[in-house]
C-alpha cells in the first residue's frame, strides 16, 4: 500500500487558505479544495487501489458544522491508522486583519453574510475553536505578506524531491489563426522583416538555416531578443518568488511559420544558457 502524506489545510475565512493551498500546488502537491471529509476514506482508498502516483496530497476543508467535527476526527485517525502521515493545518489573523481584508475585498463574511464582518469572523471562531486544539500547525497570517506565507509554506512542506524550479514553455503561433488562450505573456514580431515575401524561403520555416540568417541577423531582430532576454532576466525571478512551477510565453508572427519560430529557437538558447528548463511547441509551423 503507498503511503500518503496528506495535508489538510482549514482556518478562518480571510486567513490566507486559498493562497496556501496554491502554494502547495505549485510545490507539486495533488490540491483538492472543500472535499467534503467523509469522501476523504473514498480517495485516500482509490489512490491506493490504484496504485496511483500520487504521493503528496493537500486538501482545503472547512470545518465550520459542530456536527461534523466528531466524525472528521474520527476520519483522519482512520486515515492515520492505515499508516499514512496526516498533519492539520490552521491559518487565522487577528480580528482587525480580517475585518480590513474583507473590507478590501468587498466580501461579507460566509457564515453571517447580512451581519457585520466582526460577527461572523467571532462566530466562525467559535465554531472551529476545536479543530484549532487539534491543529498540528498553527499560523498567524496577520504580518505576513503572500509572499512570505509562500515561503514559510514552502520551507515547512515543500516536497524535499522538488527544486522549486520554474519550467518555461515557448509557444509559436499565427495570428492569422487567433491567439493561445493559454499564455501567460506575449510578444508580437510581426513588425521584424518577413521571410514569407522572399520566394526562396517561402516554402520553408523557420527550423531552416536560411529563414533562421534572414530572421535573426536582421539589427531589429537582434535587439528585440536582447530586450526580451533582459525583461525576463528581471521577471523570471520573481515568477518563481511567487512559487509558480510554469511560465508560458506566446511569440506570434502572422503565420506562425518564419519569424515567430526563429525567434522563439533563439530565446530557448539564451534561457537555456541561463539554467531554465525551457520547451517549444509551434502551433502552426504547418498550417498554411
Amino acid at each position: 500500500m503507498a503511503r500518503l502524506n496528506l495535508v489538510v489545510i482549514s482556518g478562518l475565512s480571510g486567513s490566507g487558505k486559498t493562497y496556501a493551498l496554491k502554494v502547495f500546488e505549485d510545490a507539486g502537491y495533488f490540491c483538492i479544495d472543500n472535499l467534503p471529509p467523509a469522501l476523504l476514506p473514498t480517495f485516500v482508498d482509490l489512490c491506493n487501489r490504484q496504485q496511483s502516483e500520487i504521493a503528496n496530497v493537500a486538501l482545503g476543508i472547512d470545518i465550520r458544522e459542530r456536527e461534523f467535527f466528531s466524525d472528521f476526527v474520527g476520519i483522519l485517525e482512520r486515515v492515520k491508522a492505515l499508516g499514512h502521515a496526516v498533519q492539520l493545518l490552521f491559518l487565522e489573523a487577528r480580528e482587525e486583519v480580517l475585518i480590513r481584508r474583507f473590507s478590501e475585498s468587498r466580501r461579507p463574511h460566509p457564515l453571517l453574510p447580512h451581519l457585520p464582518v466582526l460577527d461572523g469572523i467571532r462566530f466562525e471562531k467559535e465554531r472551529v475553536a476545536e479543530l484549532r486544539r487539534r491543529a498540528d500547525r498553527i499560523i498567524d497570517t496577520s504580518d505576513l505578506t503572500v509572499h512570505e506565507l509562500g515561503e514559510l509554506l514552502a520551507k515547512q512542506f515543500q516536497r524535499e524531491s522538488s527544486d522549486g524550479g520554474l519550467t518555461i514553455s515557448l509557444m509559436t503561433f499565427g495570428y492569422k489563426f487567433g491567439v493561445p488562450y493559454d499564455i501567460d505573456l506575449l510578444f508580437d514580431v510581426r513588425f521584424l522583416k518577413n521571410p514569407f515575401f522572399i520566394p526562396d524561403l517561402k516554402p520553408l520555416s523557420g527550423n531552416d538555416s536560411l529563414v533562421r540568417t534572414f530572421v535573426l541577423t536582421d539589427p531589429e531582430a537582434v535587439s528585440l531578443v536582447e530586450h526580451i532576454e533582459n525583461l525576463l532576466k528581471f521577471l523570471l525571478p520573481l515568477f518563481r518568488r511567487e512559487r509558480r512551477s510554469y511560465l508560458t510565453i506566446g511569440i506570434g508572427c502572422t503565420g506562425g511559420r518564419h519569424r515567430s519560430v526563429a525567434i522563439a529557437d533563439r530565446l530557448r538558447e539564451r534561457l537555456t544558457a541561463l539554467g531554465y528548463e525551457v520547451g517549444l511547441k509551434h502551433r502552426d509551423i504547418e498550417k498554411t
